[in-house]
Order: structure tokens, then sequence, then C-alpha cells
């Protein structure tokens, strides 16, 4: 599975090989000794330190609940009639779904599969970018796509990638959709980062949002006991990232599951955008 997709959580590993986390945990751990894999943040990657771009069918497939959750919190953050970016992806894609049920939006995107699914969505306006189809990914990227970014202004932006640390924020795999990630960016008042928990600890070629331009991480509670999660979403909101954990259907939500924490500070919050408490560590290892 892993050399299929290039990386997989531990519970989607358990769930296919219909065994414990625990059982998967101790396996994996065996393999990365013999050098076959790495271990990250809830999961595996292919060795090497930086981990390849899946295609299309197999990011599909990936973390399914846990993008659905993710795509669920994060569309609570867009109002009526706003006007916002989406970047391609897989979890994007899930955002677009639920964003169809927002009235009046302006939505901006380089992916076909964002557009497609707001097609049909009440009073909303379409705006894609120019570009080159990049098949992989049902995106469009290349310099006509950063073009058509320019002098755009919205209120935050909503991105995802290949992966994402504390000390390199979101990066990608693939450079022609990383400069074109980097134009969304630069069009938002506000940077929201959709990542599942297979994506923390995984640094990918190409950065695309520094953790300093960050406004939000949107992702889905860690594995019980998975202290290095615990411990880069830490390292995030220390650097000022909010943090808003999802619960997943099917799991129970601990006291971190959907829970807004802002960073201590300060910046790159919109005026109006929704707050609460802090994220401690403490709270995602005690469940």
């Amino acid at each position: 599975m892993v050399r299929a997709n290039g990386a997989v959580s531990l519970r989607e590993l358990a769930r296919v090989v219909q065994t414990s986390e625990v059982t998967v945990r101790r396996d994996v751990r065996a393999l990365e000794a013999e050098g076959l894999l790495d271990r990250r943040h809830g999961g595996a990657v292919l060795p090497g330190g930086f981990s390849r771009e899946s295609g299309f069918p197999q990011k599909s497939l990936s973390a399914t609940a846990e993008k659905t959750a993710i795509a669920d919190l994060a569309a609570g953050l867009v109002k009526e009639g706003e006007a916002v970016v989406v970047g391609a992806g897989t979890t994007t894609q899930e955002l677009a779904r639920r964003l169809a049920r927002v009235p009046g939006l302006t939505v901006v995107t380089n992916s076909l599969l964002v557009a497609q699914a707001l097609a049909h969505a009440n009073r909303a306006e379409v705006v894609m970018t120019g570009g080159t189809l990049r098949g992989s990914n049902y995106a469009l990227v290349g310099s006509g796509a950063e073009q058509s970014l320019q002098g755009l202004r919205v209120i935050r932006a909503f991105l995802s990638g290949s992966g994402l640390t504390a000390e390199r924020g979101l990066s990608t795999s693939n450079m022609l959709s990383a400069s074109v990630d980097r134009a969304l960016v630069q069009s938002a008042a506000e940077v929201v980062v959709l990542a599942d928990h297979t994506k923390l600890g995984t640094d990918t070629m190409f950065q695309t949002v520094p953790t300093d331009v960050m406004t939000r991480l949107v992702t889905d509670e860690p594995a019980p006991h998975d202290d290095r999660a615990a411990t880069e979403l830490q390292a995030l909101a220390d650097q000022g990232v909010q943090i808003s954990v999802a619960g997943v259907q099917g799991r129970p939500v601990s006291a971190a599951g959907r829970r807004e924490a802002p960073l201590p500070g300060q910046r790159r919050t919109h005026p109006g955008a929704p707050s609460g408490p802090q994220l401690r560590v403490a709270d995602l290892r005690q469940h």
C-alpha cells in the first residue's frame, strides 16, 4: 500500500489488514528498521526523507473519513456572499461539495474538480484560472494560471498539500503545482490549510505555505498516544497557527475534537474570524 500510495495512515493499514493499530505500529517499526519505509506521524511513507506524490485515484481513497470531517469543519468558516480561493486536491474537493450549500459565494479555483462540485451551487460564481491542465490532479498550472491571479484579493484561501511540518509549513511534490499554490496564497487575507493527520510531519520538495503565513490549520485528531503528532500540532500553534481539530465519524471525539485553538498571539486573523481556547499537547495525549 505504501508503494502504491506514497503514504498511508496507521488507521488505514489497520482497517485493511483487520488488526489493531498497536500491531500495525509494531510492524511498521520493524519495516522501518529494515529500511523498507519511513515512519511519519500516524502513518508511513516511502523511504528517502521526501515523500513522492500519489496520483488522484490513490489520494481519493486515502483517509476519506478524515477528509470528510475536515471539510465539514472548514465549511463553517465560510459565510454567505463571501469571495474565497480554493486550491486543488481531494480534501479541497470535499470542501467544495459543502460550499455548494452556501449561497452567493464567489469561488476562484485552479481545480476542475472544485469547479465541477460548485457548477450547480446556489447563486455561486465560479472563476477558473487560466493555465495548462495537469492531468494527475485535474488542476490548471503554469504561467497562465499564475498571471490570472495577479491583482486578485479575497477573504481567505483554502489549500491542501502533500506534507505539513512546523518547520517548513505546507509543501507539495510538484514544482508547477507549488508555484500556483503560492500565487493563490498571495491573493488572500487569510490562509487556511486543510491537512489530515497523515500529512503531519511529512516533508516534500516544494514549499507552498510557510508556517508564518498560515492563519489556520484544519485537521483531524491524531491516533491515541501519538505524541509526535501532538507535538507537531503544538509547534504549529506556538508559531501562531490556529488549530481546528475535527472529530471523525465513528470515532469518539475527545476534548480536543472540533476545537478552535488560536495562537498565543495575534497575527493573520481576519476581523470576525472564530477563535477559542488554546490547544495544549496534553489535550491530545490523554485521549
